[in-house]
């Protein structure tokens, strides 16, 4: 029988891909999933171009913020709960799925009161702020890494990783090259930091050692695309690289922030890294997250403030001299991949809401 869900977390493409992704196979299942969301978060021009309805709700961000914020965000919290509980009365929603993020705290708060079961994907090692508070009211809780679990103490736990485009997992081993190609991505508004350090790294490189393939985010592109092209350096600079895994293909290494979409991809194309963490990013949870992965011997984590051109050039360097680990690196990687993330999640979906189906008759 169809199912309805309601999918709670916006405000940044972290929260909402993954959701999308989760909400497509719902679908594909004949579930109708409804989106909650900000009206300034990116799910407001994601959510419609993919066609799911979605509700809108006011509410702000609790962590790390100056005190005008936290107040003024407290002060609004209890209206946003109560429109959270209007949309899931009028929506009737069998289950709630939770990617997080202050959008998603509102609705866990009113699903909690109503009773409705919560599935909660955490895909960072530690949790962010509202899972870490809302917790208590997970049904299930589907994470990336194992120790994350001892976050949900109160509910069945499973390991399934964050949902990742299928290319990624098809990206194949590649053999020790020279020049190495060495991939540079900030993501998709790309890294300020980043790209710093590898504009002070042209003059750096040995002639010959590396292909660069950077994608520096529209910000900066202008600024860096010519003098790029006259440093001499091989390679290739874009704003934005459409086609990712493909470009996975062609590296042999790729030094990266390490969200959790990013620390995905490169786990399911079993690519050895170097990660240099966003500082700015809620709870740390990009630091946690490299630890993780250098931990397992999949990265090389340096922290912003030491990235620079020739830091990036003597890790860089030594890695690359040293293809044996790099394949060991790679193959850690691979072992942190979950493949069917998403279809996981509809599988969780689908049990929770029809335990809810038989409770409530």
């Amino acid at each position: 029988m169809p199912f309805t869900f309601v999918m709670a977390g916006g405000g940044t493409g972290g929260h909402v891909v993954p959701a999308l992704a989760v909400a497509r196979e719902l679908r594909s299942r004949g579930h109708h999933c409804v989106f909650v969301g900000v009206k300034r978060g990116m799910e407001s021009n994601l959510v419609p171009a993919e066609n799911f309805p979605i509700e809108w709700i006011e509410t702000g961000a609790l962590n790390r913020v100056g005190w005008k914020q936290t107040i003024a965000t407290l002060s609004r919290l209890p209206g946003a709960v109560l429109q959270a509980a209007r949309i899931l009365s009028r929506v009737h929603p069998q289950a709630i799925f939770s990617m997080g993020g202050y959008v998603a705290g509102p609705v866990l708060m009113a699903a909690a009161r109503k009773r409705i079961p919560i599935a909660m994907m955490e895909p960072n090692a530690v949790p962010g702020f509202t899972h870490r508070r809302l917790a208590r009211y997970a049904a299930r809780a589907l994470v990336s890494f194992p120790q994350t679990a001892r976050w949900f103490p109160r509910c069945e736990t499973e390991v399934t990783g964050l949902p990742v485009r299928h290319e990624f997992f098809s990206v194949g081993r590649k053999s020790p090259a020279t020049p190495a190609t060495i991939l540079i991505t900030g993501g998709s508004q790309g890294s300020r930091t980043l790209n710093r350090a590898v504009a002070e790294s042209w003059a750096l490189w040995p002639q010959g050692a590396v292909r660069l393939i950077h994608q520096t985010g529209a910000r900066m592109f202008e600024e860096l695309a010519p003098r790029f092209r006259e440093s001499g350096v091989a390679g290739e600079i874009s704003a934005f690289i459409g086609e990712m895994p493909h470009v996975f293909e062609q590296a042999d290494l790729v030094v990266s922030r390490a969200g959790m979409g990013a620390v995905s991809e490169l786990a399911a194309a079993g690519k050895p890294s170097i990660l240099v963490p966003f500082p700015g990013a809620s709870d740390d949870h990009q630091l946690h997250n490299a630890l993780a992965m250098q931990k397992a011997g999949a990265a090389l984590l340096i922290v912003d403030k030491d990235l620079t051109g020739r830091r990036l050039v003597q890790e860089v360097l030594q890695l690359i001299g040293d293809p044996a680990r790099l394949e060991a690196m790679g193959a850690a990687a691979k072992e942190f991949s979950k493949s069917g993330a998403a279809e996981r999640a509809a599988d969780v979906l689908e049990d929770l809401a029809g335990s809810f189906g038989r409770g409530s008759r």
